[in-house]
């Protein structure tokens, strides 16, 4: 197989095993491009993309912009705090007045669960999802999954502990979706406030207590408290979320084994993660952020030669 079964990246849950074997196949030849002197390619060089963001973000953007240019792309940023969309122009007209100026690709992020999926049904340019409210974030979960396999050499097999505020989190349900696609066993760990009561319907197993879930995990993939999405209060302070479920370099100690750290940013220190855990030789986090742009590239890549038929 050398192309993708979609010609949309709209999360994990609609891709295949092999559509994430072949992307983590194709990161690792432009891994190889970004170590080079020279970090650029001509594959998208008649493509241009544009990004789409109507919430903030910095990672996802600027990996995602770096990737589309590492690729030779023509990139379009569009940023809806200063768009017609505050004098209320809707989501599909917004999106088709770039597409009028003759864009190929949408990288979009968007508050509302389901964005990219309504998107990809009016417009006929790939969409990839950067992240849709609290539902997906498909391109994190790849780079995560990928971080994995280059660390331990595989991810099948391997016990992985999604820990944190995973009610709110886009990256938690990616993660599991992937995660299990490729053959590992996935955790979730958080107070109880913060677990979904469906999470164990989708075969993971459930923890409320950190040590617990740290003697029983090879990698910890701890996420952050959004607090920007919580509309009542969760748990009563974040001194007191970071004495009970924060990981800090003591507790680490404790454990007879060593343990991969992992956290998809931005990191709330001394919350849910100490600067002597984020900061250690534990942590692959920074080995994220470089995978981020691989990953992204390969998407790119690999979705532009899937036009629409």
């Amino acid at each position: 197989m050398s192309k993708l079964s979609t010609r949309h990246l709209l999360g994990i849950k609609d891709i295949t095993e092999e559509d994430i074997q072949l992307i983590f196949q194709t990161a690792d030849n432009f891994k190889d491009v970004l170590n080079r002197p020279i970090k650029k390619v001509p594959s998208l060089r008649d493509i241009t993309v544009a990004n789409v963001f109507f919430e903030n973000s910095t990672r996802t953007r600027l990996s995602f912009e770096l990737a589309e240019k590492r690729l030779s792309a023509d990139v379009v940023n569009f940023s809806s705090s200063s768009s017609s969309v505050k004098k209320g122009e809707t989501l599909l007209d917004t999106v088709n007045n770039i597409l009028a100026m003759k864009v190929d690709m949408v990288v979009m992020r968007h508050a509302s669960p389901g964005a990219p999926h309504f998107l990809s049904k009016h417009v006929k340019a790939n969409i990839i999802n950067a992240g849709d409210g609290t539902h997906e974030h498909p391109t994190q979960a790849l780079l995560d999954a990928f971080s994995i396999r280059e660390k331990l050499g595989d991810v099948a097999g391997k016990k992985v502990a999604i820990m944190g505020d995973i009610l709110h989190s886009r990256v938690a349900l990616s993660n599991i979706f992937c995660l299990k696609k490729l053959g590992a066993e996935v955790m979730v760990c958080g107070p109880i406030t913060l677990i979904p009561k469906f999470i164990g319907e989708l075969g993971v197993k459930v923890e409320y207590d950190v040590k617990k879930a740290l003697e029983w995990c090879d990698v910890a993939n701890v996420l952050r408290i959004q607090l920007e999405r919580q509309q009542i209060k969760y748990f009563p302070s974040l001194r007191e979320y970071s004495i009970y479920y924060g990981i800090n370099k003591q507790l680490l100690d404790t454990l007879n084994k060593e343990i991969v750290i992992m956290h998809p940013g931005p990191i709330n220190r001394g919350v849910e993660l100490n600067s002597d855990v984020a900061d250690s030789d534990h942590s692959i986090i920074l080995g994220q952020v470089e995978n981020g742009v691989a990953i992204r590239m390969a998407v790119l890549y690999l979705l532009a030669g899937v036009k629409e038929v």
